[in-house]
């Protein structure tokens, strides 16, 4: 059963668009990931399948039910059988742990109210602190306590708003997990907006990648990732280098690193290559083992298990863009490179996209 599904969806503030006809299914089950730049819609279009923002046209339907069309009467958000999670989790400072999560059970008899609110504490590992308040709670705890309390009346669709974005790095991996096992089992469907593409690819069964109030690629993560359907979509989800270029006739493309092919491109054509930084291979010495460019290590930065390198051709002019490669290995790489370093720069053919110009708007 589809549990949500959201058709032509156009949402504006005043001059601004923030949703341009937005279509998207999400299945019993799944756990779609919403990720793109702060502004681009994400949050909004959670809060119009929410109805927490009225709808000025399209259609949201949760189940088969149409909850929201324009020129008919809206379902209230308390009547959609929704899980919400906002970002800064909205707990009752003067309400207990166990009180916040069974605040949307009041329909209940107290016995059940506490018996299904302490259930679901027990499922995010904080029935022992039932008795608490959010002040005595940390970041994380208090995290477990919004999920529990959206999790409480067992809704069919669970809407998260950035869920992870207040909680520290070393935590955030651990919650997020907990989190994904918790959705799946679940069994209901789920959407989760984020900015942070490594948190949306590791949580999501889909993600989709929007800008500016459109979703320009939905997929399985994997999929996304290795084969993204524009420019943008390739830099947002990896650190990139980005070169500008012309077709020439033999189908390739000049850039820092060597000529590129571009299959489907015309000669004269104007192009985007995008190379990964950890699609650029470097190796010490004077020569090149096959093919490569002779270059100079200008910056290492060590980034824990990876070092971040800064090259420049050997031949580079003044105006040439710089190189960036991410090797693996601490300081300098496992090669020990240092600043000075007379190095050569290949290419790992499945890091490179190379897409035709976008014409400026």
């Amino acid at each position: 059963m589809t549990a949500l599904v959201v058709e032509g969806v156009t949402h504006r503030f005043g001059p601004t668009l923030a949703l341009d006809g937005v279509s998207l299914t999400v299945p019993k089950g799944e756990i779609l990931c919403l990720v793109g730049p702060s502004g681009c819609g994400k949050s909004t279009l959670l809060r119009v399948a929410a109805g927490l923002e009225t709808l000025q046209a399209g259609k949201v339907a949760i189940e088969g039910r149409a909850v929201a069309e324009a020129g008919r009467p809206e379902v209230p958000p308390e009547a959609r059988n929704i899980g919400f999670l906002f970002q800064d989790f909205a707990l009752f400072p003067h309400l207990s742990v166990l009180d916040n999560a069974a605040f949307g059970l009041h329909r209940l008899a107290p016995s059940e109210r506490r018996r299904r609110a302490l259930a679901a504490l027990k499922r995010v590992g904080m029935e022992e602190l039932a008795g608490a308040f959010p002040h005595m709670l940390s970041g994380g705890q208090q995290q477990r306590v919004a999920l529990a309390r959206a999790m409480a009346p067992a809704p069919r669709l669970f809407l998260l708003d950035e869920p992870f974005s207040g909680i520290d790095a070393r935590l955030r991996r651990r919650l997020l997990e907990d989190t994904w096992r918790v959705l799946k089992d679940s069994g209901a469907a789920s959407v989760v907006v984020t900015h942070d593409p490594e948190e949306a690819m590791l949580l999501g069964d889909r993600v989709a990648v929007m800008r500016a109030g459109r979703i320009l690629q939905i997929g399985a993560p994997d999929e996304v990732y290795r084969r993204p359907g524009s420019p943008f979509v390739a830099e947002f989800l990896g650190e990139v280098n980005k070169f500008r270029g012309t077709v020439d006739a033999a189908g390739a493309v000049e850039t820092p690193l060597g000529p590129v092919a571009a299959p489907g491109l015309s000669a004269g054509a104007p192009a985007i290559v995008i190379i990964r930084q950890q699609g650029v291979c470097v190796s010490p010495g004077t020569s090149a083992p096959g093919s490569g460019v002779a270059a100079v290590v200008t910056w290492v930065r060590p980034m824990g298990a990876a070092s971040l390198m800064l090259l420049r051709r050997r031949d580079a002019g003044t105006n040439d863009p710089p190189i960036y490669a991410r090797v693996p290995g601490g300081l300098g790489g496992r090669l020990g490179l240092a600043e000075g370093a007379l190095v050569y720069a290949g290419i790992d053919r499945d890091e490179v996209f190379v897409f035709p110009a976008e014409t400026p708007k």
